[in-house]
């Protein structure tokens, strides 16, 4: 099951794992090498209206992701924004931090924002080949490690 705002992050195609209600997308636009979507499934548009289950998963979920990500990123901090104006179901942008561009495929990846809160902007957006195969990473990395 998704909603809207998986959808408008490329649900099913940047599905990296589902944890209970909750859904682990790759974002299409990259502000850092590894910036990902996490997306409640209920039908919730206010964090205090997720039920007793999602916020226990909710647990496992950012345990997952935070391990996913050290292992590929090999971020220096996260940050987890729930911006929730656009696109109004729950969920949080997932972005890893760091103070060094980091490379995959060919491609540089710098925190722009770096040290201070991050930037969404400028991004890197994949194309939808190398975009494939960073999920498809991220999906075995996720599966190795649980």
């Amino acid at each position: 099951m998704s909603n809207a705002t998986a959808r408008k992050f490329g649900y099913p195609d940047t599905l990296i794992a589902e944890i209970g209600p909750w859904q682990l997308l790759l974002r299409p636009k990259q502000p850092t090498l590894g910036a990902l979507v996490l997306v409640c499934t209920e039908d919730a548009q206010a964090f205090a209206d997720l039920s007793p289950a999602a916020y226990a998963a909710l647990r496992d979920a950012v345990r997952g992701t935070e391990t996913l990500l050290k292992d590929f990123v090999g971020y220096e901090r996260i940050n987890y924004l729930m911006l929730m104006m656009v696109d109004p179901d729950v969920h949080y942008h997932v972005i890893p931090r760091y103070a060094e561009p980091r490379h995959h495929a060919g491609v540089d990846y710098t925190d722009h924002g770096w040290p201070g809160p991050p930037a969404l902007e400028p991004s890197v957006t994949p194309d939808p080949e190398t975009r494939s195969a960073l999920v498809a990473e991220l999906r075995r990395r996720w599966s190795a490690a649980h």
